[in-house]
């Protein structure tokens, strides 16, 4: 599975990270990027997201 992160609807909150570390990292903007998706489906995917930035995407070429 495969996951990218809404910037539009991130909000830097740190959520993910704390939840997720070896997964998720913040941007120097602040916002969330994904580093490993196999672990981000092990600590619940899009459900780490509290607004809902996680989101599944079907191919790889989309991952950003």
């Amino acid at each position: 599975m495969k996951y990218k992160i809404d910037k539009e609807k991130c909000i830097s909150c740190g959520v993910c990270t704390a939840t997720c570390p070896n997964a998720i990292e913040l941007e120097s903007d602040g916002k969330a990027k994904v580093i490993n998706h196999k672990e981000l489906e092990k600590c619940g995917g899009e459900k780490v997201c509290p607004m809902g930035a996680i989101e599944k995407i079907s191919s790889e070429k989309e991952v950003k």
